[in-house]
């Protein structure tokens, strides 16, 4: 085992905001904003709707009077028959006794049951989205593998199950320049060793060998910084335990790529044989030292 382990260092974060201009508003958008918001939004959204909608009614009780029992002019008591009827409680102590009263009732009624459709539909979505727990290393790594500079990316489930079938892909994008000299950020697809794994638990190393076939092939450090290189990492599988879909995506800029460092062990042995996974050390890289086969700045190794 060449070095020792080392604690990787907080990955450096470069803060960056994209402002789009002109772009077109979608109707619904706001649907699709509290599938994606926390619980806490979404049970405050639904609660405060719920008590706006049963305000509004409650001014038209007040307006229209006729509800038996209630004070008149108290906004107090319109406000809990409003709710009474919109929460088909129906406790009897207050009723609508005027035909205007009546109506104003039919049509909470007719609100009420569309309320609680869409407000079950939420809370049902957000319930059945699939949200994988994919963890990714905070840093990718280039290190030699088997006499080859290889890029590699370790990702693993956090759960206890497993995601099946699982498929990877790394994406890195570069700016270039065109021939006609304009800004290009170009994309590029990384072939990997294995782009798919039948069962993916606790950890999973992704590899790229920088061979002659390779697109970064002859980069450097300088270069990827000089580029602004960004690799995006992919995968796709499904979850062994609700048999969902799982997505997970992770990127990682230049500044998060290790050269001259490979990922610690997790997986050890006993002296009675018995395999031990220490997921603690996920994160955690291993200096390596450069070589004839690949001379890497002593700087960019982890410290």
């Amino acid at each position: 085992m060449a070095g020792s382990p080392s604690q990787e260092p907080p990955p450096d974060k470069r803060s960056y905001s994209i402002q789009v201009v002109g772009a077109k508003r979608v109707s619904g958008d706001w649907y699709h904003w509290l599938l994606r918001t926390s619980w806490t939004v979404l049970v405050s959204f639904i609660a405060g709707a719920f008590l706006f909608t049963n305000a509004l009614f409650a001014v038209a009780y007040m307006v229209t009077g006729g509800v038996a029992h209630s004070r008149a002019g108290s906004f107090a008591d319109a406000f809990y028959f409003s709710v009474q009827t919109m929460g088909t409680v129906g406790y009897g102590a207050m009723y609508p006794e005027s035909q205007a009263a009546n109506v104003v009732m039919v049509a909470q009624s007719v609100v009420s049951l569309i309320f609680t459709a869409l407000a079950t539909g939420l809370v049902f979505s957000k319930f059945a989205r699939p949200l994988g727990r994919v963890a990714f290393s905070r840093r990718a790594v280039i290190s030699l593998m088997d006499g080859v500079p290889t890029l590699m990316v370790r990702v693993g489930n956090e759960r206890g199950n497993t995601i099946v079938e699982a498929t990877v892909h790394v994406t890195m994008s570069r700016t270039v320049r065109t021939a006609e000299g304009q800004t290009f950020y170009r994309l590029v697809d990384l072939p990997l060793a294995r782009e798919r794994s039948p069962a993916v638990a606790r950890s999973w190393t992704i590899m790229h060998a920088i061979d002659e076939r390779s697109p970064i092939r002859g980069a450097t450090p300088e270069t990827f910084a000089s580029e602004e290189v960004e690799l995006i990492v992919s995968l796709f599988g499904t979850d062994d335990t609700s048999y969902q879909p799982v997505h997970a995506r992770h990127e990682y800029e230049h500044m998060n790529i290790l050269w001259g460092a490979r990922y610690a062990d997790v997986l050890s042995e006993t002296p009675d044989g018995n395999l031990v996974l220490d997921v603690r050390r996920f994160h955690d890289v291993v200096k390596t030292e450069p070589t004839a086969a690949f001379p890497y700045p002593k700087s960019t190794s982890p410290s």
